[in-house]
């Protein structure tokens, strides 16, 4: 006699594994629901408006922005030095360090509630040399930035003119130009700073004793392949120059004459300055950042080594631009010789609601961006530079290139004045440029502004 099939029906069976996927799908999405709540809750608060904000500190605990309080209780001037780089909660200023880590100081977690806590962020900047250097400026306006070449830690970020967050935002349509932005993160004309970028691509194609030992004479001004003129500054000329005269000289012609010379292709300038992070007739290049910050990448256009164009674009004129952090950050690779630069970074630690500490990772390093035997190069004919050129910054071991960057705006003529370079002191091993605008001859120097900055840094504890 056959048994008895007293198993379900397939179709039950069916059923009942779509009932179990089912259940698991629903237990999965309340999970995730649950998990989304927790961790996004800061999220939701920063965007409803309702949230309210922890502080953001100095590398020794001074208050660079407060969103317990109202800063108006703070001394007049306090966040002067800082107001455009820090930022706020009011949304005037996107580009700052708060407003890319609001979610970071939201007081409010789904466990802890609103308010419950005191968040923070501990940053590596140092105010008290932030302020010295903001002094420095006197009445010129412009950037400086600085960076610990060893560890990432950037020490200094000054723009100006600056925003005072404190004073609020009722004469908006009264701030000075550029009051909202911080310089040091947009693209400018690097002048004859770009000049490093040049000699470290003739590095690396003609080798380091051929480029030392390469001679061309200034009269005051040269005549190119296509017939075009490139002038000196100094109308009566350098004479023979070798490159570490024509560097110390930042002679034009010499400079000229080097990327018309068939010993440097225009391929390998290219090549060198695509790995260094520019855009290069219109390709694409990676956009910096820094803990949320973006950070235009340099550019130019380069398409015949014969044209004043690109002469003078690998000069660091016509459609050459350059961020003064870029410019820190090559000067990082040099002051280290390898080529390979730290990454910048400006947090250091957070403290969440419930009160507990996280170390915050370091960024890592750049590519490589130029061979190491280049960057040994570079930095022994900065070095040199200092030496015979700039004795207030011998003491701290110092290499520099000064530029001197032709700016027309809106039918005005004016030059600004930069000097991007490094120290190699271990009291302040820092890469750094410093930008003036509209420098005029008697006014506050790029160099003395880098001593200021040099002597806080190297009081630091």
């Amino acid at each position: 006699m056959a048994e008895l099939d007293i198993s379900a029906p397939r179709s039950m069976r069916r059923a009942g594994v779509f009932a179990t996927l089912l259940l698991i799908g629903f237990i999965g999405a309340f999970i995730y629901l649950g998990f989304t709540l927790v961790e996004e809750s800061p999220e939701y608060m920063t965007r409803s408006g309702a949230a309210s904000y922890g502080v953001v500190y100095d590398r020794s605990g001074d208050v660079l922005f407060d969103g317990t309080k109202a800063l108006s209780s703070y001394p007049s001037g306090h966040f002067a030095d800082i107001g455009n780089v820090i930022g706020d909660t009011s949304g005037q200023m996107k580009n700052t360090l708060v407003a890319r880590n609001m979610e970071e100081l939201a007081n409010y977690s789904f466990m802890y509630g609103k308010g419950s806590g005191k968040t923070s962020l501990k940053t590596t900047l140092s105010h008290a040399a932030n302020t010295a250097v903001y002094k420095a400026f006197g009445k010129k306006n412009g950037t400086a930035i600085a960076y610990n070449w060893k560890t990432g830690e950037v020490l200094v970020c000054v723009s100006k003119p600056s925003v005072d967050p404190a004073a609020g935002y009722a004469n908006i349509d009264k701030l000075a130009e550029g009051s909202l932005l911080c310089k040091a993160f947009l693209p400018t004309v690097p002048g004859s700073t770009q000049k490093v970028s040049t000699l470290l691509a003739a590095y690396e194609t003609m080798g380091v004793d051929a480029v030392n030992k390469t001679e061309y004479n200034c009269t005051g001004s040269w005549l190119n392949a296509s017939g075009q003129r490139i002038n000196c500054h100094e109308s009566k000329g350098h004479g023979k120059q070798t490159l570490q005269k024509a560097f110390e000289n930042s002679c034009n012609p010499y400079f000229a004459q080097l990327v018309q010379s068939d010993k440097l292709p225009l391929s390998r300038i290219i090549e060198t300055y695509t790995r260094m992070g520019y855009s290069v007739n219109g390709a694409a290049a990676d956009t910096l950042e820094m803990n949320g910050i973006r950070i235009s990448a340099a550019s130019t256009t380069l398409k015949d080594a014969k044209d004043f164009d690109t002469q003078w674009g690998c000069l660091g004129q016509g459609t050459t631009l350059v961020s003064p952090f870029q410019l820190m950050l090559w000067e990082g690779a040099i002051a280290n010789q390898s080529g390979i630069a730290v990454m910048p970074n400006m947090l250091s630690e957070k403290t969440d609601v419930s009160g507990a500490v996280t170390l915050l990772p370091t960024p890592g390093k750049t590519g490589q961006m130029f061979t190491a035997e280049a960057a040994a190069a570079a930095n022994a004919v900065m070095t040199e530079n200092v030496k015979k050129n700039y004795s207030a910054l011998v003491k701290y071991k110092c290499g520099v290139k000064s530029g001197t960057a032709q700016i027309t705006d809106g039918g005005k003529e004016y030059e600004n004045s930069l000097l991007a370079g490094f120290s190699a002191d271990d009291r302040c091993p820092v890469a750094f440029c410093i930008l003036i605008e509209q420098y005029k001859k008697g006014e506050v120097t790029t160099a003395q502004i880098a001593k200021t900055m040099l002597d806080k840094i190297a009081a630091l504890k």
